[in-house]
């Protein structure tokens, strides 16, 4: 149970993988695809999909992606 102290948990999902072609969106591989976590709020997920795609910088093909999960749950939200 939340209390009115504690900040919205608004749900953030960071996932990568190789793409066919660096200029789209299509997965090589969907087995591969690394979900790097599910994470409470923008800041913390922005940290961790920073540090994936500083990892793979060396790969052209290699992309990360953060979804706004809360955004599908519940599309009413503002934030």
């Amino acid at each position: 149970m939340s209390t009115e102290t504690e900040p919205k948990q608004l749900l953030h999902l960071v996932f990568g993988g190789e793409l066919e072609n660096p200029a789209g969106l299509t997965f090589r591989d969907l087995d591969k695809l690394d979900i790097v976590g599910i994470f409470p709020n923008y800041a913390t997920a922005y940290v961790a999909w920073k540090s994936k795609a500083q990892a793979t910088v060396d790969n052209a093909h290699m992309r990360y992606f953060i979804v706004h999960m809360h955004r599908l749950l519940d599309p009413h939200t503002q934030a």
